[in-house]
């Protein structure tokens, strides 16, 4: 099976909504069969829904969509809009009187990009999930759409000096496996070619805003140069789809794995002004071990990140990567 994008995975739908004006949205991944879900945590700073139920030791063992989201805390709304459209749909766990769809979902902190009142809300929960189904046929979106709609990155010395960045896919294809990650870049640091190690986007120089800051955003800490002006307010949220065959727990492990992406092309990472959140959604049709399926779960969101930099375009009084090209 050859995927180039993470809608061409069987029965996955991925759709959008944004909102250009107040610069947020949404990204909603829905399986609606079920998947296996799992999750992995490593900011400080996360504004999720239901991740405790994807631990391995709770009862219920499926879950029907991923939510990434803008808006921050607010966000978490659009949620409640997407299971309201996926139980109309018929989509959900039977428990006798109705249909529960298990939605999962995470925000990110876009409120100073656009206007701080835009917030994803219902109604664009709705319109997510009508976008993934309606354009199916169609290549998925990248960049200032959805999640990725407000997303900038390198804010360690504020934002008058940070750049544009978006939502971007990965594909990684290993046999008969296949994982593919959606991300929306959203990072405190600087975005890094993990290939070259050169900066993508980042924080710009302050001398010179049509450069990058020498030693970047880690040179800048490490200084004691900045200090975050606007703390908690950034975040990188991703989820991976995966045609492996997994437990809960070995859904978890695969989070853990692939969160590993993040420290190979965001500096820093994972800091107490992020609230990075990994989710995971398996459709078990084949089998591999877990390493492997970890490892290809790692290079496909390694590649959705860079992607989500890469085809973001300056917006919003924000530079983007491609300015740099």
């Amino acid at each position: 099976m050859s995927v180039s994008t993470i809608r061409d995975l069987q029965g996955i739908y991925v759709g959008h909504a944004t909102d250009a004006v107040g610069a947020t949205g949404c990204t909603v991944v829905v399986c609606p069969e079920g998947a296996v879900g799992g999750v992995d945590v490593r900011g400080a700073a996360p504004a999720t829904r239901e991740t405790d139920l994807l631990r391995p030791e709770q009862t219920v063992g499926v879950l029907h969509a991923v939510l990434l989201s803008g808006g921050s805390a607010f966000g978490l709304e659009a949620s409640c809009g997407v299971a309201n459209e996926l139980e109309r749909r018929g989509v959900g766990l039977d428990v006798g009187v109705v249909r529960v769809p298990i939605v999962s979902g995470a925000c990110l902190f876009d409120l100073m990009c656009g206007s701080a009142q835009a917030r994803p809300d219902l109604t664009m929960g709705v319109r997510a999930v009508r976008d993934a189904y309606e354009s199916a046929a169609n290549p998925l979106p990248r960049g200032n759409v959805g999640a990725g709609t407000g997303c900038t990155v390198g804010k360690t010395a504020g934002p008058q000096r940070c750049c544009k960045s978006g939502l971007g896919e990965g594909v990684c294809e290993a046999g008969g496996l296949v994982c593919a990650a959606v991300a929306a870049v959203n990072a405190v640091g600087d975005v890094i070619d993990p290939s070259t190690g050169a900066v993508l986007a980042g924080v710009r120089d302050a001398s010179d805003l049509a450069r990058f800051a020498p030693g970047g955003s880690e040179g800048l800490l490490l200084d004691m140069a900045a200090t975050m002006p606007l703390p908690r307010t950034n975040t990188t949220i991703s989820c991976v789809v995966t045609n492996a065959k997994l437990t809960k727990a070995q859904a978890c492990k695969v989070a853990q794995m692939s969160a590993d992406a993040y420290a190979h092309v965001i500096r820093p990472v994972h800091t107490t002004n992020d609230g990075d959140t990994v989710f995971v959604m398996a459709t078990g049709e084949v089998e591999y071990p877990v390493d492997v399926v970890g490892v290809a779960a790692t290079r496909a969101l390694e590649h959705a990140i860079v992607d989500g930099v890469r085809s973001a375009t300056s917006a919003y009084g924000y530079p983007a990567a491609c300015d740099w090209a």
